[in-house]
């Protein structure tokens, strides 16, 4: 059945295709969307590139047809821009001066006027409340989000004996993924590669940088980013579970003792609650430095194991603190890459950063769907999440969820109880 939706600005900052993906539906936009993505144009970042995008694909559109009569879309549905002529229909419990409450208006009016269902799509959770409590029907953008029983953990435990010929369906596991792992009764872990199970290549007395894996989630983690058929290596889990040390102590090893990489770059998304990081004084470093103090901290960890000073980190021509936002347009060979809080980056800015990885680069994701900093973002909808399943059937992608606090008995106990 043919719907009207109606896109509220945010969705169209999200994904800049977002109008290329309701089927064969009526994609109304209003007026008042086309003016806050004009007002964002200029805007530095991730924000203002996709502003300026979606204005380009709406003056693409243009060759087709009238977009306030209607156009037809490849897929079979039409888009359109609103435009309500009377301003003296906005009912007293909204305001003229709020956009939001204009989308409001306009999602009303087309409500009231059209036979079809009309549903408002927008990522914010108080716009969806607010046409809730007005008798709107409202959803979230639903196109790049990944249900929460999709996300996986990256292994499975069976109470059954390690296989001695590596078949899968001769224990029963015929429905394996790519590089998921599999935990047997005599606590040998193997991972599933090309058809088989392999023993993993680690042990609890592997020693990397100082260190080594405290339990059994760490071992697979170690063991995905040991291997170098695995471009793709994706880590999620709570704070104080290892995941950043774990990929920084690679890093460095890959980097410094093997020499697969050239450099090793280290980055997290700006997630500012004022002015972006283009306002601030300083280098790029001292500019980062509050978002990535935690990426020091572990950096100086390892460098003390192993005997080494960390003072000037940024000296260190090895390591690259990069900014996220810098990334695209590059292309980046022979580079070990580490995204730190990936559980911060939309769907589409993790296609944007991936697309950047050149012949030989390795790239890790890490984070905590728990601890998603974006207004705009969730569990099901950031791009650590999306990205992780999206890449589940490939062999060039691993990913494991780490579940067990290593940082201390409090830090543990503290995310337990509090």
């Amino acid at each position: 059945m043919i719907k009207n939706y109606v896109l509220d600005t945010n969705v169209l900052i999200h994904d800049p295709e977002a109008i290329r993906a309701f089927e064969d539906n009526n994609i109304i936009i209003p007026l008042t969307v086309i003016e806050e993505i004009d007002k964002l144009k200029t805007r530095p970042g991730e924000v203002g590139r996709n502003a300026r995008q979606i204005a380009r694909n709406l003056d693409n559109l243009r060759s087709r047809g009238k977009l306030n009569q209607g156009i037809k879309l490849e897929k079979g549905g039409t888009l359109k821009i609103e435009v309500i002529e009377d301003h003296r229909q906005m009912p007293h419990f909204l305001s003229d001066r709020v956009a939001d409450d204009w989308i409001l208006l306009y999602t009303m009016q087309i409500a009231k006027r059209s036979s079809l269902k009309t549903v408002l799509v927008s990522k914010d959770i108080n716009m969806r409340v607010k046409a809730d409590a007005i008798g709107l029907e409202a959803q979230d953008y639903l196109t790049d989000r990944t249900s929460e029983d999709k996300i996986l953990s990256g292994y499975r435990k069976v109470d059954l004996l390690s296989p001695p010929n590596g078949d899968p369906k001769s224990v029963g596991l015929g429905d394996m993924l790519e590089n998921e792992f599999v935990i047997f009764k005599d606590s040998k872990i193997f991972r599933y590669k090309n058809g088989k199970l392999v023993p993993i290549q680690v042990g609890f007395d592997t020693v990397i940088w100082g260190i080594h894996a405290l339990n059994e989630e760490q071992l697979m983690a170690l063991d995905l980013l040991l291997d170098d058929d695995v471009a793709f290596v994706t880590l999620l889990g709570p704070a104080g579970t290892g995941k950043t040390l774990l990929a920084l102590a690679i890093g460095l090893y890959e980097t410094t003792n093997e020499k697969k990489y050239k450099k090793m770059i280290v980055t997290r998304p700006v997630v500012p609650m004022g002015k972006d990081i283009g306002y601030l004084p300083g280098s790029t470093e001292e500019k980062m430095r509050p978002w990535i103090q935690p990426i020091y901290d572990n950096l100086e960890f390892l460098f003390d194991n192993v005997g080494k000073s960390v003072s000037k980190i940024e000296n260190q021509k090895f390591i690259e603190i990069e900014v996220l936002s810098y990334t695209r347009g590059r292309s980046i060979p022979h580079q070990f890459i580490i995204v730190d809080e990936a559980q911060n980056l939309t769907p589409h800015e993790v296609k944007t950063i991936i697309t950047r990885v050149g012949v030989g680069t390795k790239i890790v994701l890490t984070g905590d769907i728990s601890q998603i900093d974006s207004p705009y973002l969730d569990i099901s909808s950031n791009g650590l999440s999306y990205s992780s399943v999206k890449f589940s059937k490939h062999g060039i992608a691993g990913h494991v969820k780490l579940t067990h606090g290593v940082r201390s008995e409090l830090a543990t106990l503290a995310s337990e109880i509090l």
